[in-house]
């Protein structure tokens, strides 16, 4: 696999590529979710990138009635509320990212251990082009 830096932004570029990516020690096989160059359990600099599966389980979660100017822009605001939470993904690191396919109306109803997929937005067009991580609730 590629050997890009092991950093948000090296991360985000997986991202754009609609790849979910993982960095791994290959001393002692620990997993990191934000990448990270050096293991805190081991202190090894030997780490490589590895692909998810891109399936989890929800960890935690927030519906949102007061977002970013960018959201409220897609039409969020207190009457159209959206998701963002943690997921565990399979592989063992948790993920931060946008939840789609539950009822915000009714946050009581998402459950935490919700079994979720990887999903990627795109939004924009051309040189503003961005593409988001995101989970969706799986049917």
């Amino acid at each position: 696999m590629s050997q890009r830096e092991f950093t948000t932004g090296a991360f985000q570029q997986f991202v754009n590529e609609k790849k979910l990516m993982i960095a791994k020690c290959k001393k002692c096989g620990a997993l990191y979710m934000p990448p990270r160059p050096v293991c805190i359990k081991c202190q090894s600099k030997e780490i490589e990138w590895v692909e998810a599966k891109g399936n989890g389980k929800l960890a935690a979660f927030t519906a949102i009635a007061v977002g970013p100017t960018f959201m409220i822009a897609e039409g969020f605001d207190r009457n159209n509320l959206y998701c963002t939470g943690v997921v565990q993904l399979d592989e063992g690191p948790r993920v931060t990212a946008r939840i789609l396919g539950v009822d915000t109306k009714n946050p009581a109803q998402i459950k935490v251990g919700t079994p979720m997929t990887v999903e990627y937005l795109e939004r924009g067009q051309g040189e503003s082009k961005k593409t988001y991580l995101a989970f969706k609730k799986v049917a």
